[in-house]
Formats: C-alpha cells, structure tokens, sequence
C-alpha cells in the first residue's frame, strides 16, 4: 500500500512573543540577573557607583571652574577646567609656532580623513586611499611639518613639536609601521629557511624580553652609533623607530597565532587550483590569518598607544610632558589643578582606545555576517 501524505492547508495566526522575550526586561534578565552569582555582583557594582558617582559629579560638573584667569581655582575644590581651555593650545600643539599652528591643523585634518576613508567599507576606491595614506601622506606630512623654504614654508625644529601632537603621530607611526614589520617577522618565525627563522627568532625574543623603556633609550642612544653622522636619525624618529621595533615584536607573536589557527587544508586546495605561493599568502592565508587575531592586534595597538607616553623619559615633548609642564606653570595655583590635569589626560587616552576598541569590535562583527551585514 502506497504512503499516504496528509497536507494542512490552515493558516495559523501569529501569536505574541512569550514574556520577557524582548524588550529591557528580558535585556536586564539576560545580562545582569540571570543567576544568582550575576546579581550580586550587579548590585555590588550598582551600589559602587552610587557611592562614587555624587563626590565625582561635584568635582567633575558641579564645583568645577569654568572660566577665569590664573586665580580662579585658588579656593575651589573642584576641577579647574579654565585651567585646561587656558592651556590647550599649549598641550595640542606644545611649542609648536602660534603662526605656523595651521600646518599641523592642516596634517591632522588630511590624515583623519584618510584614515575615515580607508576604514569605512562602503566608501569606494579604498586601494587609492591606502596608496595615498601610505605613501603620498607620510612625504607631504613631513614637508608641510617641518618645512620648506623652497615652497616658503619656514623650518620648524622638531623640538618644537610637542602636546597631543607628537603623542598621535608617535602612535599613528608606531602602528602603521609595526604591523607589517610583525607580519614579516612572524612569515619568517614560520619559515623553512634555517638563517631567516633564527633571525627572526632572535629579534622577537630579544625585543620582548626588555622593557619598553629600554628600547627607547636604545633607539636614542646607540641607533645614531651605527650610522654615518650626516645620516644620523632625527630625535623624534629615533623613539618612532624604537616604538614600530617593540611593537612588531609583540604583534609578531599575534599574527603567529592567527597563522598556526589557520588550517593547512586552506594552503593545499590554493595549491590545487594553482596558485602561486606568493597569491596564496596574499589572497587566502593572511586575510583569513589577520581576521582571526583582530582582537588580538588592536590590543597589541592600544597598549602600543599608551606606552608612548614614556617617551618623556628621553626628552620628547609629549602630550603628557606638556600636561607636567603646564601645571608646573607658577601663575596657576590650586589646590585641584594637577588632579583636573590628570583627568584630562586620562579623558584624552581613554577616547582613543575606546574609539579603536569599537572600530575593532565593528569590523569583527562585519566579517562575520558578511559584508552586507
């Protein structure tokens, strides 16, 4: 006897969704009191910043001292930000020149925008934005900072260059030119060749076994020692050298990671369809190896970022250096003007990190879902 198949043809109305299975409840349910053990430690945090949050809203917003000259903050126990819109100027540009200031406005405003084109994915032509932030930025950069008579440009010593400033192009340097160094190193860790993985080898382990410090006092020491004195190094590139040198070595080790996740059967089917090995490293084994570790190098990158404020220890002008030297200045007394100081700072290097965190976080999401996602 044949089966026998029984089709409904009922339409069934849609119902409501259960309770509490969308909406802030079921968001508060799921993430902050889903056990026992969760809503302790919601309470505990709930209570910790209702203990905190009134002293830091009177200091922060409501004692604080707005506007005023040097005296304004000698009997406020407040944040003195008068202080800091009085010393802006000098911790954006440090004694960079006051008629000259534009040129820096004009570099960080072309390369913000650069940086938006190159990281957006729905902007077109990213290829020409890299070939312009890569190459063409760096060299018109350098000559609209530090001058050109020839275009009537004055030069611009770079001990002049100072405040929030140096501290972006320390760290905008760093990144970009670390992480293709940590890629090669961490291709040659993985190599075949005997000579060029012990190279490799040394250089990662020997880097990562030093404090930071410690390569930037070598960088600015002993790198001119190995060079020519008509070749010898800037000041400012000097720390720039040491900061990509420390940073590829830690970003080395990430990529690494993301090489050996990789599985092998990815490199033995691009060989079965013919392709070279050099297609095969870039077009399938580092794209796929770089996504994996995305976490992974933007905390190699924000660490990088923050480590740049020891660059005071060798005499850079940095924004943190100008922060010290601004406070020290004996016309602003106060009893809260090295606290507001601080707190500027930190403001300052926390939205930094936070905004790469986010972009991290936005591009991981965009490669996993796709990118019409």
């Amino acid at each position: 006897m044949p089966p026998t198949c029984v089709l409904r043809s009922q339409v069934w109305a849609p119902r409501a969704p259960p309770r509490l299975a969308g909406g802030l409840l079921a968001w508060l349910r799921f993430n902050l009191f889903s056990d026992p053990a969760s809503s302790a430690l919601t309470l505990a945090g709930l209570a910790f910043i209702a203990w905190i949050a009134p002293p830091l809203w009177q200091f922060l917003i409501g004692h604080a001292v707005w506007q005023g000259g040097p005296k304004a903050c000698v009997a406020s126990d407040g944040a003195c930000w008068a202080f800091i819109l009085q010393k802006l100027p000098f911790l954006t540009y440090g004694a960079y020149p006051e008629t000259q200031r534009w040129r820096v406005d004009v570099v960080v405003g072309v390369g913000f925008a650069l940086i938006v084109w190159l990281l957006s994915p729905r902007l077109p032509r990213r290829n020409l934005a890299a070939a312009l932030f890569f190459i063409a930025f760096p060299v018109a950069a350098l000559i609209l900072l530090h001058g050109a008579p020839a275009l009537g440009l004055p030069l611009i010593d770079t001990s002049l260059w100072g405040g929030i400033f140096v501290t972006l192009l320390l760290g905008l340097s760093g990144i970009v030119f670390a992480l293709p160094l940590g890629t090669a190193l961490a291709l040659g860790r993985r190599s075949h060749l005997p000579l060029i993985r012990l190279a490799a080898t040394v250089f990662i382990e020997t880097v990562r076994g030093v404090p930071f410090i410690t390569v930037l006092f070598l960088a600015n020491f002993m790198l001119p020692l190995f060079v020519p004195a008509a070749w010898e190094p800037d000041r400012l590139l000097r720390p720039i050298i040491g900061t990509a040198m420390f940073g590829a070595a830690y970003l080395a080790e990430v990529v690494r990671g993301g090489l050996q996740a990789l599985p092998h059967g990815q490199v033995e089917a691009a060989r079965a369809l013919g392709l070279s090995p050099w297609s095969t490293l870039r077009r399938i084994v580092l794209p796929q190896a770089l996504t994996i570790v995305i976490p992974g190098i933007v905390n190699s990158f924000i660490g990088l970022f923050k480590d740049t404020t020891l660059v005071s220890i060798i005499g850079i002008f940095d924004f943190l250096g100008a922060t010290e030297a601004a406070r020290a200045d004996p016309k602003w007394q106060g009893p809260s003007i090295a606290t507001t100081s601080y707190v500027f700072a930190a403001l300052f290097y926390f939205s930094c990190c936070y905004a790469m965190s986010r972009w991290s976080q936005g591009l991981e999401r965009r490669l996993r879902h796709g990118p019409e996602a």
